[in-house]
């Protein structure tokens, strides 16, 4: 009889190491099958606008100060598909809004990005750089499009792959 008692005991333990074992692994296999989280472009919500300076395609100096108050700034690539299908929406908005208003197109030397600066030019200062330039740098960029608003305070508001909803003076 004790050896009936102690061969329970023995299979009753090996089951419970077995499901606590059981549980661990599933655990394990959850954490490694979440979709990795997108980074957040550009500057965070937050965030103060960097101290920057610049010269635009009509040979303007732009620094963070034309930054200050309400603002919009954009980065765009030349040859990312996303940044095309941006464009518009966001040569739209800068139209349509009396906030600054700066725009940085992104490409390689030898480039042919004149379609998009002259685009751009007509609804805001355009500054074009290489990749990893001071502007990117200094808001953090590494994804394309992004667009940055911010607010009167010189404080980032929204900063994404998309439009923000709407620039507030505040």
């Amino acid at each position: 009889m004790q050896y009936l008692v102690a061969a329970v005991v023995l299979v009753g333990l090996l089951g419970l190491v077995n499901l606590l074992l059981t549980v661990g692994v599933i655990r394990r296999l959850r954490s490694q099958s979440l979709p990795p989280s997108m980074p957040v472009e550009g500057l965070s919500p937050g965030a103060r606008v960097p101290q920057f300076a610049a010269t635009s395609t009509s040979g303007e100096p732009i620094s963070d100060e034309l930054l200050s108050g309400p603002a919009m700034v954009g980065f765009f690539s030349r040859g990312c598909q996303p940044c095309k299908d941006l464009l518009p929406f966001f040569v739209e908005r800068a139209r349509g809004t009396s906030d600054a208003v700066l725009a940085v197109v992104v490409a390689d030397p030898g480039e042919d990005s004149a379609a998009d600066i002259e685009r751009l030019a007509e609804v805001a200062r355009v500054v074009t750089e290489a990749p990893q330039g001071p502007l990117q740098t200094a808001f953090k960029v590494n994804g394309y499009p992004t667009v940055i608003t911010i607010d009167a305070r010189d404080t980032v508001v929204s900063s994404g792959h998309t439009m923000p909803a709407e620039v507030k003076a505040s």
